[in-house]
Protein backbone atom coordinates (compact mmCIF):
# COMPACT_ATOMS: atom_id res chain seq x y z
CA UNK A 1 0.00 0.00 0.00
CA UNK A 2 2.84 2.39 0.85
CA UNK A 3 4.55 1.61 -2.46
CA UNK A 4 1.32 2.39 -4.36
CA UNK A 5 1.01 5.67 -2.48
CA UNK A 6 4.58 6.65 -3.38
CA UNK A 7 4.06 5.77 -7.05
CA UNK A 8 0.75 7.65 -7.12
CA UNK A 9 2.16 10.80 -5.52
CA UNK A 10 5.22 10.79 -7.76
CA UNK A 11 3.13 10.34 -10.92
CA UNK A 12 0.65 12.95 -9.72
CA UNK A 13 3.41 15.49 -9.13
CA UNK A 14 4.69 14.86 -12.66
CA UNK A 15 1.31 14.94 -14.42
CA UNK A 16 -1.08 17.11 -12.38
CA UNK A 17 -1.02 20.10 -14.74
CA UNK A 18 -1.42 17.87 -17.79
CA UNK A 19 -4.37 16.07 -16.23
CA UNK A 20 -5.97 19.40 -15.34
CA UNK A 21 -5.63 20.67 -18.90
CA UNK A 22 -7.21 17.48 -20.25
CA UNK A 23 -10.08 17.89 -17.79
CA UNK A 24 -10.56 21.51 -18.85
CA UNK A 25 -11.13 20.44 -22.45
CA UNK A 26 -14.07 18.27 -21.40
CA UNK A 27 -15.64 20.68 -18.90
CA UNK A 28 -17.12 24.15 -18.81
CA UNK A 29 -15.35 26.57 -16.54
CA UNK A 30 -12.68 26.44 -13.90
CA UNK A 31 -14.80 24.87 -11.13
CA UNK A 32 -16.02 22.01 -13.33
CA UNK A 33 -12.43 21.36 -14.38
CA UNK A 34 -11.34 21.14 -10.75
CA UNK A 35 -14.25 18.82 -9.90
CA UNK A 36 -13.45 16.62 -12.87
CA UNK A 37 -9.77 16.51 -11.91
CA UNK A 38 -10.75 15.34 -8.43
CA UNK A 39 -12.90 12.60 -9.96
CA UNK A 40 -10.00 11.57 -12.21
CA UNK A 41 -7.59 11.41 -9.26
CA UNK A 42 -10.02 9.30 -7.23
CA UNK A 43 -10.39 6.91 -10.17
CA UNK A 44 -6.62 6.68 -10.56
CA UNK A 45 -6.14 6.02 -6.84
CA UNK A 46 -8.86 3.35 -6.78
CA UNK A 47 -7.23 1.65 -9.78
CA UNK A 48 -3.64 1.75 -8.51
CA UNK A 49 -3.63 -1.92 -7.58
CA UNK A 50 -4.55 -2.81 -11.19
CA UNK A 51 -1.50 -1.03 -12.65
CA UNK A 52 0.66 -3.83 -14.01
CA UNK A 53 3.48 -1.78 -15.52
CA UNK A 54 2.75 -2.91 -19.10
CA UNK A 55 2.87 0.75 -20.08
CA UNK A 56 4.26 3.83 -18.39
CA UNK A 57 2.37 5.15 -15.38
CA UNK A 58 1.76 8.36 -17.36
CA UNK A 59 0.12 6.49 -20.24
CA UNK A 60 -2.01 4.51 -17.80
CA UNK A 61 -3.09 7.68 -15.94
CA UNK A 62 -4.03 9.47 -19.18
CA UNK A 63 -6.17 6.51 -20.23
CA UNK A 64 -8.06 6.63 -16.93
CA UNK A 65 -8.37 10.43 -17.18
CA UNK A 66 -9.84 10.29 -20.68
CA UNK A 67 -12.34 7.60 -19.67
CA UNK A 68 -13.42 9.65 -16.64
CA UNK A 69 -13.73 12.78 -18.79
CA UNK A 70 -15.90 10.97 -21.33
CA UNK A 71 -18.16 9.61 -18.55
CA UNK A 72 -18.40 13.12 -17.08
CA UNK A 73 -19.34 14.58 -20.46
CA UNK A 74 -21.96 11.89 -20.96
CA UNK A 75 -23.54 12.61 -17.55
CA UNK A 76 -23.36 16.35 -18.20
CA UNK A 77 -25.06 16.02 -21.59
CA UNK A 78 -27.90 13.99 -20.03
CA UNK A 79 -28.44 16.61 -17.33
CA UNK A 80 -27.91 19.63 -19.57
CA UNK A 81 -31.57 19.88 -20.50
CA UNK A 82 -32.64 19.88 -16.83
CA UNK A 83 -30.44 22.71 -15.58
CA UNK A 84 -29.54 26.18 -16.76
CA UNK A 85 -25.78 26.59 -16.62
CA UNK A 86 -23.98 29.86 -16.03
CA UNK A 87 -20.90 30.14 -18.22
CA UNK A 88 -17.64 31.07 -16.58
CA UNK A 89 -15.74 33.99 -18.02
CA UNK A 90 -12.44 33.11 -16.36
CA UNK A 91 -9.79 31.54 -18.54
CA UNK A 92 -6.46 30.78 -16.98
CA UNK A 93 -3.24 29.75 -18.63
CA UNK A 94 -1.71 27.31 -16.15
CA UNK A 95 2.04 27.31 -15.90
CA UNK A 96 2.91 30.40 -17.92
CA UNK A 97 2.20 34.09 -18.12
CA UNK A 98 0.45 35.45 -21.18
CA UNK A 99 2.81 38.02 -22.62
CA UNK A 100 0.50 40.04 -24.76
CA UNK A 101 -3.16 40.52 -25.53
CA UNK A 102 -2.83 38.96 -28.99
CA UNK A 103 -1.53 35.62 -27.67
CA UNK A 104 -4.31 35.60 -25.06
CA UNK A 105 -6.85 36.06 -27.86
CA UNK A 106 -5.30 33.19 -29.83
CA UNK A 107 -5.35 30.94 -26.76
CA UNK A 108 -9.02 31.69 -26.17
CA UNK A 109 -9.80 30.99 -29.83
CA UNK A 110 -7.86 27.69 -29.67
CA UNK A 111 -9.77 26.58 -26.57
CA UNK A 112 -13.11 27.41 -28.20
CA UNK A 113 -12.17 25.46 -31.29
CA UNK A 114 -10.96 22.43 -29.33
CA UNK A 115 -14.26 22.32 -27.45
CA UNK A 116 -16.07 22.08 -30.82
CA UNK A 117 -14.21 18.88 -31.79
CA UNK A 118 -15.77 15.45 -31.32
CA UNK A 119 -14.69 13.45 -28.26
CA UNK A 120 -12.15 11.31 -30.11
CA UNK A 121 -10.45 14.31 -31.68
CA UNK A 122 -10.47 16.15 -28.33
CA UNK A 123 -8.66 13.23 -26.73
CA UNK A 124 -6.04 13.15 -29.46
CA UNK A 125 -5.41 16.90 -29.45
CA UNK A 126 -5.31 17.03 -25.64
CA UNK A 127 -2.60 14.39 -25.51
CA UNK A 128 -0.74 15.92 -28.46
CA UNK A 129 -0.71 19.35 -26.84
CA UNK A 130 0.74 17.76 -23.71
CA UNK A 131 3.74 16.73 -25.78
CA UNK A 132 3.07 13.00 -25.89
CA UNK A 133 4.62 11.05 -28.76
CA UNK A 134 2.38 9.40 -31.34
CA UNK A 135 3.32 6.02 -29.86
CA UNK A 136 2.14 7.07 -26.38
CA UNK A 137 -1.09 8.50 -27.78
CA UNK A 138 -1.71 5.30 -29.72
CA UNK A 139 -1.09 3.21 -26.57
CA UNK A 140 -3.53 5.33 -24.56
CA UNK A 141 -6.28 5.36 -27.19
CA UNK A 142 -5.75 1.89 -28.64
CA UNK A 143 -5.21 3.17 -32.19
CA UNK A 144 -2.26 2.68 -34.53
CA UNK A 145 0.50 5.28 -34.68
CA UNK A 146 -0.25 5.85 -38.35
CA UNK A 147 -3.92 6.47 -37.57
CA UNK A 148 -2.91 8.98 -34.87
CA UNK A 149 -0.59 10.79 -37.32
CA UNK A 150 -3.35 11.08 -39.93
CA UNK A 151 -5.90 12.23 -37.32
CA UNK A 152 -3.51 14.88 -35.95
CA UNK A 153 -2.93 16.25 -39.43
CA UNK A 154 -6.70 16.50 -40.00
CA UNK A 155 -7.31 17.99 -36.56
CA UNK A 156 -4.64 20.64 -37.12
CA UNK A 157 -6.38 21.61 -40.34
CA UNK A 158 -9.78 21.82 -38.58
CA UNK A 159 -8.33 23.92 -35.78
CA UNK A 160 -6.51 26.22 -38.20
CA UNK A 161 -9.72 26.86 -40.14
CA UNK A 162 -11.73 27.34 -36.97
CA UNK A 163 -9.24 29.78 -35.40
CA UNK A 164 -9.03 31.80 -38.61
CA UNK A 165 -12.84 31.99 -38.61
CA UNK A 166 -12.84 33.40 -35.06
CA UNK A 167 -9.95 35.87 -35.30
Amino acid sequence: MEKQKTIFLSALKENQDKLYRICSIYSDGNEDSKDLLQEVLVNIWKSMNSFKGNSSIDTWMFRIALNACLRFKSKYTKNQNRFIRLDSITISNIGSEVEDENSDEKLIALRKCIKKLNDGDKAIVALYLEGLAYREISDILGLSENHIAVKIKRIKSKLFNCINGIL
